[in-house]
């Protein structure tokens, strides 16, 4: 899956760290050569004693801890442990268990209960869900600080090569002189975000930032609402009113899905832009306005330019800066971010404390298409709070298209071969990710890492985790 970035710490930059506390050699020796075949750090530790000195010094992600233990016993460094480093994963181990033990460890804070002998197989995926649920509450962290930062770019989140480029395209149109920029990408990109953030890069951000949009506006409504109109200039207008433009002036409007504005609004709209004037509906006189017009559009306007629908001079006049918004498809590593920003959003505005998707639900989220973009993806994690996920979003929240049956989701035959067999897990996605990243680099594995947003190094450990074979340098 995507890797996990923009955490305000150094998680994602390394391995988990499980430190294995038990007085048996046999099951410490086995687990700790299961689990660093799987690219893990462990250590080990025989006393609760002992086992506290290194929680405390290495600071392990995940703690295998038995009940039983010399000295100390389990229950005693699992309440420490809650006590000094709350995030920890905790997995109690017990040859003796009993639903006494069981429920008791779980009240103490424990995040699973597994019984001696236990299978490696179910006890790595468990490290791993533990390890990948702390990854998320960290990255919800960095994304409740960065929500109070000033940069006018906070909106747009994202760290895929893409999503960085399109930010510093936004900070130097932002700080230019030039009034106009066009903002092209699908349905649910973000269009209106990116117009926001360059409103507030430039020196206008103090002032106005209004939109208009031109989809469902007949074309008397258009020019009414951006150039305003003058008593009695209709049979309603009974008081002379501002349009956005006079409103704004000074400050910043956007004509979100410009390429639908009727071809009479598209010629005064050129006059605005070529003369800083324009006349209100019904009125005689010039209004003199300086305002920084961006316009966006889901349409091919040099299409429509081709068909008649679009005056070619206006697209030329707009056409002076473009920027893109790329669809969600191609920036799957912005998925866990993304999703980790609406999780912020909605605990603010539902008054919760969801710490965000499980790792099967965002597996499932990283797999599917998003033919509606990021406002799908916003609209699936608000259905997710509005059908009462709590500590979690899990499978049952999301949509139905997210299990793999929907339009929006296309099915491999791995997906197949894994249904048949039982549920996926978080490393067969990663597998998958890695492998299609290098398929479409050709073997570069400096490509597929810039594909994937990761660092080259973290893709070399990943495939290494994994057994994959090494590509091209």
């Amino acid at each position: 899956m995507p890797e996990l970035q923009n955490t305000p710490t150094t998680l994602c930059d390394r391995p988990a760290r499980v430190l294995i506390i038990d007085d048996e050699r046999l099951i410490c020796w086995s687990v700790q050569q299961y689990l660093e075949k799987g690219g893990y750090e462990v250590k080990t530790a025989a006393s609760g004693e002992d086992g506290l000195a290194l929680i405390a010094s290495w600071e392990p992600n995940v703690l295998l801890l038995d009940v039983r233990l010399p000295g100390i016993d389990g229950t005693s460094v699992l309440k420490k442990v809650r006590e000094e480093q709350p995030d920890v994963g905790v997995i109690m181990l017990s040859a003796h268990a009993t639903v006494d033990i069981a429920v008791e460890a779980m009240k103490l804070g424990a995040s699973d209960f597994m019984t001696k002998p236990f299978d490696l197989g179910v006890l790595e995926r468990t490290v791993a869900r533990l390890w990948e649920n702390l990854r998320l509450r960290h990255m919800i962290a960095g994304f409740e600080a960065s929500c109070r930062a000033s940069s006018p770019d906070r909106r747009m989140v994202g760290e895929t090569p893409t999503m960085r480029s399109l930010k510093e395209m936004v900070r130097l149109v932002g700080r230019s002189s030039s009034s106009t920029a066009l903002i092209q990408g699908e349905s649910g990109t973000g269009k209106a975000v990116v117009a926001r953030a360059i409103h507030e890069a430039s020196d206008r951000c103090a002032a106005h930032f209004l939109t208009i949009n031109c989809t469902n506006l007949p074309q008397h409504l258009v020019e009414s609402e951006l150039f305003g109109y003058e008593r009695g200039a209709f049979t309603d207008a009974k008081t002379q009113k501002k349009g956005l433009f006079e409103l704004a002036d000074g400050g910043t409007v956007l004509l979100d899905e410009i390429g639908d504005m009727p071809l009479a609004s598209q010629a005064k709209l050129l006059q605005v832009l070529e003369t800083k004037t324009f006349k209100r509906v019904g009125g005689t006189s010039d209004v003199l306005v300086g305002v920084r017009l961006l316009a966006a559009t889901n349409r091919d306007l040099l299409q429509l330019v081709h068909g008649g629908q679009f005056r070619h001079d206006l697209y030329y006049r707009l056409n002076i800066v473009t920027l893109r918004v790329p669809p969600l498809r191609d920036r799957v590593a912005d998925i866990p971010l993304l999703i980790a920003h609406f999780v912020v959003t909605f605990n603010d505005s539902f008054r919760r404390q969801v710490q965000g998707p499980t790792p099967r639900a965002l597996e499932a989220m990283c797999r599917y298409a998003w033919p509606g973009n990021v406002r799908e993806l916003r609209n699936a994690v608000e259905r997710a709070f509005i059908l009462d996920a709590r500590a979690w979003i899990d499978l049952p929240h999301l949509p139905a298209e997210l299990a793999g049956d929907g339009p929006g989701h296309t099915p491999t035959r791995e997906d197949a071969s894994a249904r048949a067999s039982g549920p996926l897990d978080l490393q067969h996605a990663e597998v998958q990710l890695i492998r299609e990243a290098l398929d479409k680099a050709e073997g570069n594995q400096t490509r597929a890492a810039r594909l994937l947003g990761i660092s080259r190094d973290t893709l070399r450990y990943r495939m290494r985790k994994h057994g994959l074979a090494n590509g091209v340098e």
